[in-house]
């Protein structure tokens, strides 16, 4: 008997970060896309509220970005970046740096977000080496942060779920609290902010001589449940690190390219990283590229001659990849010409006006949103913050209906997630909230009366 499409994902494919018993009940194929809708095999479209894991910007099959993947590739598909360059890495390498914060001036190319944070800790690691500092060699990481699934990645993160079980292979690090205003006891946000930067202070204060750099994601964590960091938060970071000599490594891969309704969510305090990472939406949504970028100061550490072994001995099989730069060019290229952030920036108030009607339903204890990345807390008891028992799955339930309703997104436990394509339309954006109503209506309420029926 020939399988047909579904038996053979669920005989042969292993999927990230899914738990394949989920996966067999539960069976997705897409086929295609168009715009910010996919199809199953089976003909179904989906709103893709999640922006295929948050990377998709200007939707799916968008002509401009197939074109310039079929222009380069009448030219080359892909040549080593090892010892030497291609056009559009190079050029690409100028446009990444005009736009980025000023301090950063050099990009190394890599794959994934994950490969450009190990990079960055390598790179500042290395650079304390090269210059003679060599006591600095730990790092500084925030709870419940996350930054990827490479060994150094998880090291530095801090989400108990997805990395303790890695404990014995990875690398020590110090933790420090990220300002969780929804459940800090006062809900004041800058009491929660200073409560925060103090600890971190007190750390660097006691540790600084052996602490290399901070590692932090850009405004708001993301994969640890969307948690929007308050008001100066970040620049208070900024401030401790320079004060204490430590560099600051920002995580722009989920929050970067117009997420936020800035190029970068570094922007919205005016910070200056000494390396930044960034992916997802470099290209559009279509090609795995990543950068990690450094400041001068950082590439100065690194050049020399060969025998001082300076140099950073790093690199990917496919970094610099030209199909993956000629595509990002053209991105860019269509977020000038389009305005992309600043309609980001638009229409995020739209959004948040769409969001306020979600606050007055049942079960939904906090929204934390910006720009177009958006987290919906799920809680059974909205007066005492009460979660749902972690068992219940009740996240994953409200999405499985989401699905059915013609929508697809990924919760965060029970944060609901709502990132939309940013090219995403004032009625689209209307029509996808109006399901996650629908969901949040019907799932949750369900889930707590039958909690309620094991009680009495």
């Amino acid at each position: 008997m020939v399988m047909n499409l579904v038996e053979k994902s669920q005989k042969y494919l292993w999927l990230p970060f899914t738990q394949m018993k989920d996966y067999d009940e539960n069976p997705l194929i897409i086929e295609s896309g168009e715009g910010i809708k996919l199809k199953d095999i089976n003909g179904k479209e989906y709103y893709d509220a999640f922006s295929s894991v948050w990377l998709n910007v200007h939707g799916h099959r968008k002509k401009e970005l197939n074109d310039a993947i079929i222009a380069q590739l009448e030219r080359i598909a892909h040549s080593t970046l090892l010892g030497m360059t291609n056009v559009p890495a190079t050029e690409l390498a100028e446009k990444l740096v005009k736009i980025a914060p000023k301090s950063l001036t050099r990009v190394f190319y890599s794959d994934s977000g994950a490969e450009a944070m190990e990079i960055a800790l390598k790179m500042a690691y290395q650079y304390w080496q090269n210059t003679g500092q060599t006591k600095k060699q730990k790092f500084i990481s925030i709870k419940n942060g996350y930054h990827g699934d490479t060994i150094g990645a998880v090291s530095v993160g801090a989400i108990e779920l997805f990395h303790q079980v890695y404990g014995p292979l990875m690398f020590e690090s110090y933790k420090v609290p990220v300002p969780y205003v929804y459940r800090h006891p006062s809900e004041d946000a800058s009491v929660c902010r200073d409560e925060c930067l103090k600890e971190l202070e007190q750390l660097l204060a006691e540790k600084h001589e052996e602490i290399a750099a901070l590692s932090i994601e850009s405004m708001m964590q993301g994969a640890g449940g969307m948690i929007l960091m308050p008001e100066r938060f970040l620049s208070g970071v900024r401030e401790l690190c320079t004060k204490y000599n430590v560099l600051m490594i920002v995580d722009e891969v989920a929050t970067g390219f117009g997420r936020t309704g800035k190029m970068f969510a570094c922007e919205h305090e005016a910070i200056e990283p000494d390396l930044m990472a960034a992916g997802k939406g470099i290209t559009g949504g279509y090609l795995p590229i990543a950068v990690t970028y450094a400041t001068e100061k950082i590439y100065e550490a690194f050049y020399g001659d060969f025998h001082q072994f300076k140099t950073f001995f790093h690199g990917h099989s496919y970094t610099g990849n030209q199909l993956g730069c000629a595509v990002a060019l053209e991105n860019l290229r269509l977020f000038e010409q389009d305005k992309i952030v600043q309609r980001v920036a638009k229409k995020s108030t739209y959004v948040s006006e769409l969001l306020e009607e979600l606050k007055e339903l049942p079960h939904v204890g906090d929204i934390r949103q910006i720009g177009f990345m958006c987290g919906i807390e799920l809680v059974l008891d909205k007066e005492t913050k009460e979660p749902f028992p972690f068992k219940q799955r009740v996240g994953y339930k409200t999405t499985l209906k989401m699905r059915e309703l013609g929508l697809l997104t990924r919760p965060m436990g029970d944060v609901l997630v709502f990132m939309p394509p940013l090219v995403s339309t004032k009625e689209e954006l209307k029509e996808m909230l109006t399901i996650y109503k629908q969901a949040i209506l019907d799932v949750p309420v369900k889930e707590a009366k039958a909690l309620a029926g094991t009680h009495v």
